[in-house]
């Protein structure tokens, strides 16, 4: 419902505002028809791949709020990042086996493109969490919010900081990078033969990515957690004031500028650690 309003006021116009106060209950009335809707099978398609891969693609996002940090010391994941890593990287296996067992050749399409821009994004990723990782000498996220006065945290943060915010749209597939759900010739991408309940799941998931990268860049850059809603917003003002980028672009900054960036940042900070 935030969304919603947040790009309508953007655009200059209402929003939802028909159903209850102030169209609150619409994201209500919307979950209900999903829920209600019939499920449609394509004829040759894999009923047991369509029905496992959305469960999977949620289960594997509420997996990452496992990582959520805490003051409690028995609960501290000392792993923590590369925890994060591990369950990230598997996001691509429903998507990838969404889009192929349904057995049309529009959602496989866009399902490879989908993959392809999640793996070109993840490598910057995670050499952005290594420098972090460096500069805190730990994979802990609890540790990124006790240390407040990290070394060498004010001149490296800007470089690192707008690498890391195009990574996270990235790796979220909202604008200006959002193919895998927006492409005009794909109508919906990997996801465009679910209806009902397997589409309504597939979107939790997404939001769920969304609001856990929202408290994970909180805790990058800005060492708490409080900021996450700040974050937040930051995904619905990119989808209201970018227009989406090419797909060839877009694959080139990945390969041809975050990834030598980045690494250039890992090498630098190297011998500072030492000094």
């Amino acid at each position: 419902m935030l969304e919603r309003k947040s790009l309508s006021y953007m655009q200059l116009r209402k929003g939802p505002n028909k159903l209850g106060f102030m169209g609150i209950p619409q994201p209500l009335a919307d979950a209900l028809k999903l829920l209600l809707k019939t499920n449609v099978y394509p004829t040759s398609s894999n009923l047991l791949l369509m029905s496992i891969m959305p469960t999977l693609a949620f289960s594997l996002a509420l997996l990452l709020w496992f990582l959520y940090p805490t003051s409690y010391t028995m609960t501290h994941k000392t792993l923590g990042l590369l925890t994060f890593i591990c369950i990230s990287t598997m996001m691509v296996y429903p998507i990838l086996i969404g889009g192929w067992g349904s057995n049309s050749k529009y959602a496989l399409l866009g399902a490879i493109r989908a993959m392809a821009q999640m793996i070109s994004y993840e490598i910057p990723m995670i050499l952005s969490l290594i420098f972090f990782a460096m500069i805190t000498n730990s994979l802990d996220l609890t540790s990124f919010c006790q240390n407040s006065n990290m070394p060498f945290n004010t001149l490296l943060a800007i470089p690192i900081s707008l690498i890391w915010l195009v990574v996270v749209l990235a790796e979220t597939n909202r604008t200006p990078f959002d193919f895998a759900e927006g492409e005009s010739e794909l109508v919906s991408g990997f996801n465009v033969e679910y209806s009902g309940m397997k589409f309504a799941v597939f979107f939790m998931a997404e939001y769920l990515n969304i609001l856990f990268m929202s408290v994970l860049s909180s805790i990058l850059l800005l060492n708490s957690c409080e900021w996450a809603p700040a974050f937040a917003f930051m995904f619905l003002l990119a989808r209201g004031t970018f227009p989406r980028h090419r797909y060839d672009l877009m694959m080139n900054i990945a390969w041809e500028s975050l990834i030598y960036n980045s690494l250039a940042l890992i090498i630098f900070i190297t011998p500072l650690m030492y000094i």
